[in-house]
């Protein structure tokens, strides 16, 4: 049984429910009080708009939670975390970028703000937990809290939830884990929400229009170097390494063709001499992986683990075996992988449940 299924029919403290102004935080919100939670919504400040564009989009996003948590009957709060939210999402983002990884930086947020300084915040108010819109299930087995894939393979987010661990996930509920996205779209529109027919957002929150490159650029400054073959021939040039990540092959704007006329992709970056290297696909072959700092769901995995490893939101579960380390993780791979970053997060999965998180620090062979 979900833990969502049981704790609605028993008596608990309030929780909060984080409103974002989109459709699936509404829905979690009215599901919860449907279900006899007693709820406060709570809107976050998490970033500065840096143009009128920007400003337009997050005041409408406010007016929006603000016109939900009416619609629900629900007390309405504005919280700012606008300075944890530098601090650490969007200055990790950018030195991560500096130093040649690719980081997913909702992962960040999920571990040190919606989940970390809000949930503290609503801990020490005397609330029971956050409530929000996420796409995974949550069970509770003998005391223990897993966390599992949403129903919709499409929108699970159990990847960017798997940073939580043990003490955070307690106290998290996620109402639309059983659901398909469009039955929330309909349920939206059944219930008369006012945001029913919003669309979704899909880009990184803090960077107007989503263009990262342009965003890196003028926070980073122009930093030129060259885009060398894997002989070392400079096939290219570049206005810094942060503008690219292992595995991409569009947007390099190369000088000289490869010989065999096969695409090339980013297989190398290093940041100290401005260098990128491109190759074939095949040079982004790899057999394993090295993580560090890994966040179990409950103990590490006694003896090494076999399951499936998750190294993009997105991409295919690869199966694997992966071996314990102290604070460090050895993946190894059933079928080769191609195109891993360091700085992107691998997830542990044991079918649909979350075993641990962790950052991926190097690759091999």
């Amino acid at each position: 049984m979900t833990e969502w299924g049981a704790m609605s029919r028993t008596a608990s403290p309030p929780l909060v429910v984080a409103l974002s102004g989109g459709v699936d935080s509404a829905v979690a919100a009215a599901r919860a009080a449907e279900a006899g939670f007693a709820l406060t919504a709570v809107h976050l400040a998490l970033s500065t708009p840096t143009s009128p564009a920007g400003y337009e989009r997050a005041e409408q996003a406010r007016t929006d939670a603000e016109r939900v948590a009416a619609h629900l009957g629900l007390p309405f709060l504005v919280w700012d975390f606008r300075a944890e939210f530098a601090a650490s999402v969007v200055a990790g983002f950018e030195a991560e970028y500096a130093r040649g990884r690719t980081p997913n930086p909702c992962l960040t947020c999920n571990r040190t703000i919606k989940f970390g300084a809000v949930l503290d915040r609503a801990l020490g108010l005397g609330f029971g937990g956050v409530v929000t819109g996420h796409y995974a299930i949550r069970v509770d087995r003998g005391g223990v809290a897993e966390l599992h894939r949403g129903a919709d393979p499409a929108k699970d987010q159990s990847y960017v939830l798997a940073v939580l661990g043990q003490d955070r996930l307690r106290h998290a509920y996620f109402p639309l884990g059983p659901s398909l996205k469009s039955a929330v779209r309909r349920e939206a529109a059944d219930r008369g929400l006012p945001v029913a027919n919003r669309p979704d957002s899909s880009d990184i929150c803090f960077i107007a229009e989503g263009n990262a490159a342009t965003y890196l650029r003028e926070r980073l400054g122009i930093a030129p170097g060259v885009i060398v073959d894997g002989d070392g021939t400079v096939v290219g040039g570049h206005d810094g390494t942060y503008g690219f990540t292992i595995g991409q092959r569009r947007g390099l704007r190369l000088g000289r063709p490869a010989g065999d006329g096969a695409p090339r992709y980013v297989v190398g970056l290093d940041p100290v001499t401005r260098t990128v290297t491109v190759g074939p696909h095949e040079a982004l072959r790899v057999g394993r992986l090295w993580a560090r700092d890994p966040i179990w769901m409950d103990e590490p995995p006694a003896g090494g683990f076999t399951g499936d490893v998750q190294v993009r939101a997105h991409a295919v579960p690869q199966p694997c075996h992966a071996a314990v380390e102290s604070d460090r993780v050895r993946v190894d791979f059933d079928a080769p992988a191609y195109g891993i970053a360091p700085g992107q997060t691998a997830v542990l999965y044991d079918g649909t449940r979350v075993v641990g998180a962790m950052t991926i620090d190097s690759t091999g062979g």
